[in-house]
């Protein structure tokens, strides 16, 4: 890749990274963190000659910055077959099969999503953050299934993640879930950081982080993490009395295992999670000897990434995607709605 020439004016009087991020050519798609590395680097020479602090005030001149190839990712190409609801030149839009991993990790080096990215539009990877790799701007767990978007230019990864940052970004998921959503319910009302919205809508406000005692979960808290908002919303109610639902999950924040730590946390644990769905035994009188055998054997957290909405980082344009709820969950639906009572609100569309 050529040289990128940045010209910073006489009287700006900003810090050295953040004055060449706001001046480089929309083009280099070169954000503040990767030119803060570049400096470092000593990939950037200024009007009195190299630089390498990106916090010092810049100096008004040409500023010459080298960026060079992208450098390898250590994962290998895998020829993994992947369900594309869209792609070009900047971007694609994955449905992702429940049992993948999003990301390389040391639990899983291979099989994963960007195993399979890295094979199937390695040759149109322009390099994210000077790395030649898919740009994650958001997962999904490895056991929920649905809808993600991945970028493949530096430019895309920008304005796909400044969507996700400031929360503009459409994301709505079907979760199969044990208890009932209920506004009149008075343990639900009590219970802190809950409040109902109009037309039954469950937000749940707290704070995320890290299990205090087991590193490999998150938590609810009121004093320390990350915000986090959830809408959850009752679609198909089971049971007679109702006692596993059909629930929308709509994020406005987009945390680690979110959705399944604040359903937990109001009480209503998904159908299949080992990890936050506690050991719920529902009522063989209230759903039938079948529908519990098949809510008992359900292998992953009934969660699916149905929806995606975001606008185009490049084009402009406002894009949608959907996906139907997949074969497992749609057979479990099926089997609670043959196994009970008519459920106690409208079907969702397409869900069966």
């Amino acid at each position: 890749m050529p040289d990128i020439l940045i010209h910073v004016p006489e009287g700006l009087s900003d810090r050295l990274d953040k004055a060449l991020a706001s001046l480089a050519p929309e083009e280099a798609a070169l954000s503040r963190s990767r030119l803060s590395k570049l400096i470092a680097e000593g990939a950037v020479n200024g009007p009195l000659g190299p630089v390498t602090d990106g916090k010092a005030k810049s100096e008004p001149g040409e500023y010459r910055v080298t960026v060079g190839e992208p450098e390898p990712l250590e994962a290998q190409p895998e020829a993994i077959p992947l369900t594309i609801a869209y792609e070009d030149d900047d971007l694609i839009v994955v449905d992702k099969p429940a049992g993948m991993v999003v990301h390389p990790a040391p639990g899983a080096p291979n099989g994963t999503l960007v195993n399979a990215l890295l094979a199937h539009c390695a040759d149109s990877l322009s390099g994210i953050g000077g790395a030649a790799r898919p740009g994650i701007v958001h997962r999904i767990d490895k056991e929920t299934s649905g809808l993600l978007v991945v970028a493949k230019t530096d430019r895309a990864h920008q304005g796909l993640a400044a969507q996700f940052a400031d929360h503009s970004a459409h994301r709505r998921y079907l979760a199969i879930a044990h208890g009932m959503i209920d506004p009149a319910d008075a343990r639900l009302r009590g219970l802190k950081g809950l409040v109902f919205e109009p037309g039954g809508v469950l937000r749940i406000t707290t704070m995320l982080g890290r299990h205090p005692s087991d590193r490999q979960r998150q938590a609810v808290s009121f004093d320390r993490g990350r915000h986090a908002v959830t809408r959850a919303r009752l679609l198909e109610a089971f049971g007679t009395p109702p006692s596993v639902m059909l629930v929308e999950c709509r994020l406005e924040t987009g945390r680690t295992h979110q959705i399944r730590v604040h359903m937990a946390h109001a009480g209503l644990g998904l159908v299949g999670d080992p990890v936050y769905g506690g050991a719920r035994k529902p009522s063989t009188k209230a759903l039938g000897a079948d529908a519990v055998a098949a809510l008992a054997a359900f292998p992953r957290q009934a969660l699916h990434a149905a929806e995606l909405g975001f606008v185009h980082p490049v084009t402009g344009e406002t894009l949608a995607f959907s996906s139907p709820l997949p074969p497992d969950m749609a057979a479990l639906l099926d089997m609670l709605r043959n196994g009970t009572a008519q459920g106690s609100s409208p079907r969702e569309p397409g869900a069966s």
